[in-house]
């Protein structure tokens, strides 16, 4: 699976809950998390990253939705890919709501 795929994939949900209007346009869905320096971005936002996720890359999922004048809503999953696969976290689905 590449970077590419699970951005399209977090924008897949939104879009097909019918909120894709409320996605801004210049926000990204994947970002990658680096241990040691800055990576670049690993998203299909400007190019498609067809790199593979492999083992010691980590990012997080981050879909946002933000109603004009009404308010913005915006989850954090992270992943780390291991030797044994992905390790997610929050390792179930987030069903609380802050309201700031």
């Amino acid at each position: 699976m590449t970077g590419a795929q699970v951005d399209d994939a977090a924008r897949a949900v939104i879009r097909d809950a019918g909120l894709a209007d409320y996605f801004v346009a210049s926000q990204r869905a994947l970002r990658s998390i680096a241990t040691a320096r800055l990576r670049p971005h690993i998203d299909n936002f400007e190019t498609e990253d067809a790199r593979a996720l492999v083992p010691g890359v980590g990012f997080s999922i981050e879909p946002g939705v933000y109603l004009p004048d009404r308010f913005g809503m915006r989850s954090e999953i992270n992943v780390y890919i291991d030797s044994q696969g992905p390790e997610v976290n929050p390792s179930h689905p987030q069903d609380e709501l802050i309201l700031v």
